[in-house]
């Protein structure tokens, strides 16, 4: 632990070199520190030179205690993790949260490297009960993950999560296994899922999709939306990255709205994404 916090504050000098490593986690202006984490890095055009920097978002409540998310350029979202008693308290322990990631997002080991793959793959392999040789198959999922390593090596892994998340969502929203049942291949899923970013069209269909499970299983919306609740907010206050459970929650209540609002007609239902693998559509 004393190793890692020496090298977050030689990252700290090194990013930062106007701040004090010592006191920069107590500064009350944490919030200006990310900001100027973010510039700096987009200013070496190191990672999202085209992406916009930290955003915020208050949780609406009135009254304490408050919540505060922050999303970085990229798509990484963490929260405050302590009990805040006002708006802009929550903001900087927010702050305080992403900081902290995206410094630790900066140490070697944190870089995928053949050495990081290796270790990472005979981890997936003990976890599954699998044995080496799946790793070289991408037809199973260790091999699936090996593959995907290997195509984002020399990345961190806040840049592999952040491609990640969407395999995840289309993994919990039942689209992968959609996508199986007509013979793509995984290499051929990845390929094309990940040319895509996590955006508005892509929530909207995957709103869609819950809309139809909710006519064939009534409730399932209101239950996976209160099991996406209580894991945001239990990592929340676990100082996790939260972007996987603020999605599910952000999709499962458009599909809610769009449910209870009347908001989607046969006419305005956006046309499905245009694949083409293997005919699927």
């Amino acid at each position: 632990m004393d190793r890692t916090l020496d090298s977050l504050q030689l990252l700290v000098t090194q990013v930062l070199p106007q701040s004090d490593p010592n006191i920069i986690f107590k500064d009350l202006n944490v919030v200006a520190l990310l900001q100027e984490f973010w510039e700096n890095k987009e200013k070496r055009r190191a990672f999202f030179p085209s992406e916009s920097l930290v955003a915020y978002e208050s949780v609406p409540s009135p009254d304490p205690p408050f919540v505060c998310y922050v999303t970085l350029p990229g798509g990484s979202c963490f929260g405050n993790f302590q009990c805040c008693l006002s708006r802009a308290e929550a903001r900087r322990d927010a702050a305080k949260v992403a900081l902290l990631n995206s410094l630790f997002n900066e140490l070697p080991s944190r870089r995928i490297t053949k050495d990081f793959i290796l270790k990472s793959v005979q981890e997936a392999v003990s976890s599954t009960s699998g044995n080496m040789h799946d790793a070289e198959d991408p037809s199973t999922s260790v091999g699936a993950y090996h593959y995907m390593l290997e195509t984002n090596i020399g990345k961190t892994m806040m840049e592999f999560q952040e491609l990640m998340i969407v395999f995840q969502l289309l993994h919990w929203n039942g689209s992968l296994k959609a996508l199986r049942e007509t013979k793509c291949s995984r290499q051929e899923v990845i390929a094309y899922y990940s040319q895509y970013s996590l955006d508005e069209r892509m929530r909207s269909h995957m709103a869609l999709d819950w809309i139809i499970k909710e006519e064939e299983t009534p409730g399932i919306i209101s239950q996976e939306l209160q099991l996406a609740l209580r894991e945001l907010e239990e990592s929340r206050k676990a100082g996790r990255e939260l972007r996987f459970y603020k999605e599910k929650k952000e999709i499962l209540s458009l599909a809610l709205s769009h449910i209870y609002g009347d908001c989607i007609t046969s006419s305005r239902i956006p046309d499905q994404m245009g694949l083409t693998l293997n005919g699927y559509h």
